[in-house]
This record gives C-alpha cells, sequence and structure tokens, in this order.
C-alpha cells in the first residue's frame, strides 16, 4: 500500500512539472523595451516608449511594459526597466534587452517609385525621416533634426565637408540612440549638417552593423552587434 502512495505521489509531482513547464513554453521570450526620457515636471516623467507617442509616467508608477518612475533629480530621472534600475538624463534613452538576443531584431523597408529606402525611425526618441544611404560614411543629419532630437550639436569636433552643393559646416557628435523598425543601435557616430537636409541620412555608423539583404523592392536590416 505504500509503495502505491508513494507511485501516486511521484505522479503528481511529475504532472505539475509538465504544467509548469508548458506554461513556460507559453510565455515565451522576454522583449526588450525602449525607453527615451523627453521632459521633466511636477513630480512626472515625459517619455516615450517603444517608439510610441509621448507620455507622462508620475513617480512610483509603472506602465504596462514594465517601466516604472522611481524618483527624479536635478536634469534626470531614475527608472526601473524590466527589473533593471536605469538613470536617464533628457535626450537619453535606454533599451532593456530581454531574454532573446536584441542581435535577432529586424527591419524592414520598401523602395519607393525612384528605388530609394525612406523609412520613419527615431534619433534619441525624436521621430526622423531617414533616406539609406550606403554612400554616407555616418549617419547624416540636419540641425532641425538635430535639434529636435536634443543633440547638442555645438559641442560637436566642428569640420568642413565637401559636398554636390559646395564646402558644408558640420559637426561631429555620437547619437545615444537611431532606431528603424525594431532595430535600436546605441552610440552612434554621426554628423550634424549646416544646411538643410529634406531626411537624415542613414549612413554606414549605422549600416556597419547590421547584415542587408534586398530581395527586389524590399531591404531587410538585421542587426549583428
Amino acid at each position: 500500500m505504500a509503495t502505491g502512495f508513494m507511485g501516486v505521489g511521484r505522479t503528481k509531482r511529475s504532472f505539475h512539472s509538465i504544467v509548469v513547464l508548458l506554461g513556460l513554453a507559453l510565455v515565451g521570450p522576454a522583449q526588450a523595451t525602449d525607453v527615451a526620457l523627453v521632459g521633466m515636471y511636477s513630480g512626472k516623467a515625459l517619455v516615450i516608449i517603444d517608439g510610441g507617442k509621448p507620455r507622462t509616467i508620475p513617480v512610483g508608477t509603472r506602465t504596462p511594459e514594465g517601466v516604472k518612475l522611481m524618483s527624479l533629480e536635478e536634469g534626470a530621472a531614475n527608472f526601473e526597466i524590466d527589473g533593471h534600475n536605469r538613470r536617464l538624463t533628457i535626450g537619453q534613452h535606454a533599451v532593456s534587452a530581454g531574454s532573446d538576443s536584441a542581435s535577432s531584431a529586424t527591419a524592414t523597408l520598401t523602395a519607393d517609385a525612384n528605388g530609394h529606402f525612406i523609412t520613419i525611425g527615431t534619433i534619441n526618441g525624436a521621430p526622423t525621416r531617414f533616406l539609406v544611404d550606403t554612400g554616407a560614411t555616418m549617419v547624416a543629419l540636419s540641425v532641425a533634426d538635430a535639434t529636435r532630437a536634443n543633440v547638442d550639436y555645438q559641442r560637436g569636433e566642428q569640420a568642413m565637408v565637401m559636398t554636390a552643393n559646395g564646402p558644408v559646416r558640420v559637426w561631429r557628435v555620437v547619437l545615444n540612440s537611431v532606431r528603424v523598425g525594431d532595430v535600436v543601435v546605441n552610440q552612434v557616430n554621426a554628423s550634424v549638417q549646416e544646411n538643410n537636409l529634406p531626411f537624415a541620412l542613414l549612413g554606414m555608423s549605422f549600416l556597419n552593423r547590421m547584415e542587408m539583404k534586398r530581395d527586389g523592392s524590399t531591404m531587410t536590416l538585421k542587426k549583428r552587434f
């Protein structure tokens, strides 16, 4: 009789283990969360989460994405993002790596009638219109785009570059983040041009970190590192 009870106990434990494993499998891998700090006021932080619309988070509040505003200090906000503490200043952003590899992130672009790949992404969380340009050494943006993305370009290294329209003054900077589709790259070398640009150029300082595959009018970017 005792042996029978031991067998029943083992069966129950095995069944329970199977249920737990099935539950974990259904949950699936965690996704990365992208948080950009846009502003602060009256005990609240203005943020952009995963490229969405700006929204406010009061201190002590957690969003459905798992972002909690812990505290505010002069010029910075302290967050808990997917269980990790992160301190952000205005214009900065943070990406929490989920259990899946961040290098699996991809972006799919479609060419326009002229064969150009134009897409909407973000620089430091600010919406930006990009033109893929493999001939550009680095990401290039206008003063207007830089200002919108809170890039303090005037602290960058000044230089003169030759363009199709003649010499142009630029400032070399490092962008906190550049996002296209699900791909987020941090610390991207860029130049801010004094003249107006109809698009920010998505140059090789971003593209060198991608696997690029083109199939007709479709281009897929997959992050390598």
